[in-house]
């Protein structure tokens, strides 16, 4: 598998919730890839949580660090980048993850609600009516997940190891072979 991608980064896109993280992290130890979580180096380079942030900056401030950090990441080789939710909402940010390979990790607005409905650090879920958020967000936005080299749709009851074999499985029908001579 490495050799066919060839040191070409895995970016990881999804709605928050999904599991780009976890299956990104298994992904990069499956390929000997490095890891890269964009919210983990935005936190850990202002020294500020997520919630935090876009209290201060706001979602557009907020915006403009996650596309500053990908600029940056999309230097380097041989990385699976998990990405926040929101990164395909800025057109120059296409510009980066088009150096590399795009993997929407697609989930219904159900399983994404059961897995975040406990979760009170997200500051755009901050809402009474929190399936209704995430399926207006899930449609704001999946137009330009579409546009991701590989789409895999998350199934209930799937694990991050499961998910992360089936991605690994399926590169191989996006990328093409190098031809020798």
């Amino acid at each position: 598998m490495s050799s066919l991608l060839r040191g070409v980064n895995l970016y990881l896109i999804g709605m928050m919730g999904v599991g780009k993280t976890t299956v990104g992290r298994l992904l990069a130890k499956e390929l000997s890839y490095g890891f890269v979580d964009t919210d983990n180096v935005i936190a850990q380079a202002t020294g500020k949580s997520i919630n935090e942030l876009f209290a201060q900056v706001g979602e557009t401030g907020f915006r403009q660090l996650e596309s500053d950090v990908l600029a940056q990441v999309c230097a380097f080789t041989k990385l699976t980048i998990a990405t926040g939710g929101g990164i395909v909402l800025r057109r120059e940010n296409w510009g980066y993850l088009h150096h590399g390979l795009i993997v929407w990790l697609d989930a219904p607005v159900e399983l994404i609600y059961s897995r975040l409905v406990e979760d009170t650090t997200r500051p755009l879920l901050q809402d009474a009516d929190l399936k209704g958020r995430l399926r207006s967000l899930l449609e704001e936005r999946t137009p330009l997940y579409s546009q991701a080299d590989l789409q895999i749709t998350l199934q209930e009851g799937e694990t991050p190891e499961d998910i992360a074999k089936r991605i690994f499985e399926a590169i191989p029908s996006v990328l093409k072979t190098q031809v020798s001579h």
